[in-house]
């Protein structure tokens, strides 16, 4: 593998690169990044879509921070990374079969449920539904079971900008970041900017389309083909 390429950062910020390695357990970045989100801090992450800015999702002051770094209307939620199906059930109420979510998950798809009375109620205190993702990347995944907390995880950009596949698409946000988490080019195509795919399946047998993200038709078929799911229209 290639030398980690040189990048400048705030004097503030923190840098690690992902490297082949980074694939063990209780790699330098791992530890690093768990760290950082332990003690309250705002990063940059890579995920299977695009690059993500995260912080505990337990933490409120984290989650506001989120908010003003991407200058987000609070009446827009922020979903959650976790790093196994079986936290789902901890942070949501799943009405779904597992072998549903097996179908999906892991992957570009964020799932929808009622939300659970485990979760920070301060974390989209407007709704009473939350999106959970797991994200088909060995990285973040292992880094949501290393905090053994939730992740709150949005795209790592201004809200309304493009998403972005590289660290440098986002330099403006680097100076009020604590971290970041540098994997390389994640994708080489734009179908990968437009995020996961968001589904709600909070009502038992039916399944809503929020966002078509980058894994609509696969999610579709899954839904409604194999599990045979009543398709609701997102205007209903």
């Amino acid at each position: 593998m290639a030398k980690p390429r040189v990048v400048r950062v705030p004097e503030r910020c923190e840098l690690v690169h992902l490297t082949e390695e980074e694939n063990k357990e209780l790699t330098v970045a791992l530890e690093t990044a768990a760290e950082s989100l332990r003690k309250g801090c705002v990063i940059a992450v890579p995920t299977d879509t695009i690059y993500g800015i995260a912080g505990l999702a337990q933490n409120s002051d984290s989650v506001n921070r989120i908010y003003n770094i991407k200058n987000r209307s609070y009446s827009n939620p922020i979903a959650i990374s976790v790093g196994e199906i079986d936290d789902l059930y901890r942070w949501s109420k799943v009405v779904t079969a597992r072998e549903l979510l097996s179908d999906l998950l892991p992957g570009p798809v964020t799932v929808v449920f009622e939300r659970s009375s485990a979760l920070n109620p301060l974390l989209n205190p407007n709704t009473s539904l939350v999106g959970i993702r797991i994200p088909d990347h060995t990285f973040i995944r292992r880094l949501a079971q290393a905090c053994e907390s939730p992740i709150a995880l949005t795209s790592a950009n201004r809200s309304a900008a493009q998403s972005t596949l590289t660290l440098d698409e986002f330099e403006y946000l680097w100076p009020q970041l604590d971290l970041l988490v540098d994997g390389g080019v994640l994708n080489d195509t734009d179908k990968a900017r437009l995020g996961s795919t968001v589904v709600d399946l909070s009502q038992a047998g039916k399944f809503r389309i929020i966002r078509e993200g980058s894994a609509y038709r696969q999610t579709v078929d899954t839904l409604k083909n194999k599990h045979k799911l009543e398709e609701i229209p997102l205007s209903s």
